[in-house]
């Protein structure tokens, strides 16, 4: 498999490492899209939303639960953040594992968060 995040969570492909469980990995986005800009996934590779299935409920629970987290760690909790999930080439989807962005540290508009 030749994805980029699965790299990531082998440790093949450095980052900024947030946030990290046995199930979840949080790191900082290379292309922010707002002053506070991780992104948050599951560490067993789901494409996309569209291919979670039943048994990965607790899952992606875990993630979003983490996004929390990830959201206390960098400070934005307490201002407010913003979180989001590309769902395919029309959603902005680049990156095909299952991610949530957690952005904040500033008011937010419209952004347009690709990956």
């Amino acid at each position: 498999m030749d994805c980029i995040f699965c790299k990531i969570v082998k440790g093949e492909i450095p980052s900024r490492k947030v946030y990290e469980t046995d199930n979840v990995l949080a790191f900082h986005d290379i292309q922010p899209a707002a002053p506070t800009h991780a992104l948050v996934i599951p560490k067993k590779h789901i494409a996309s939303m569209n291919e979670a299935g039943e048994e990965d409920a607790e899952l992606l629970g875990e993630v979003l639960l983490a996004a929390k987290r990830v959201a206390e760690e960098l400070g934005i909790a307490e201002s407010g953040y913003r979180l989001i999930n590309n769902v395919g080439s029309d959603g902005g989807q680049v990156v095909y594992h299952i991610h949530v962005h957690v952005l904040g540290g500033e008011k937010l508009g419209g952004l347009n968060v690709r990956g």
